[in-house]
């Protein structure tokens, strides 16, 4: 499954089938995507290929750790590895498909946007569980 950003200068490959979604409505996201919240995935790194435009990424970090990157010429955010640990956050907007994967789980509820509204499905968690268990969820099956 292919991906790119916005004006194609970055291109991406996701090996293998696609993990269930989620959606993260903090403050940070919201402001990272310019949407109530988010939608994303995380795959193991040795199913991320890069195919074009690693030198078009530009990055930002907080001091939390917090990392957004994008492409350098149309804004796009990117994937980026997951915090020296062996995975890729990906943006699925990016996605030219996300074949049969649904969004699942919805992270930080409890600082949603004021005008957005609960969602109607899914597993909502007013923060974010740690990330083995994240990774778990995002693995299992659709009302599992």
């Amino acid at each position: 499954m292919r991906g790119s950003c916005l004006c194609g200068a970055v291109t991406f490959e996701i090996a293998g089938t696609l993990p269930n979604l989620y959606q993260c409505h903090c403050s940070l996201c919201r402001k990272q995507s310019g949407a109530a919240a988010n939608a994303a995935t995380i795959v193991p790194e040795v199913q991320f290929i890069w195919l074009k435009g690693q030198d078009k990424i530009k990055s930002w970090r907080k001091e939390t750790g917090f990392r957004s990157d994008f492409c350098a010429e149309c804004g796009s955010p990117v994937p980026n590895p997951l915090r020296n640990k062996p995975y890729y956050w990906i943006p699925v907007g990016l996605l030219d498909s996300t074949g049969v994967s649904v969004i699942d789980i919805h992270l930080h509820v409890d600082s949603k946007a004021t005008w957005e509204r609960n969602p109607d499905a899914g597993t909502l968690y007013a923060e974010s569980p740690n990330l083995v268990e994240l990774l778990e969820l995002l693995e299992r099956k659709p009302d599992a």
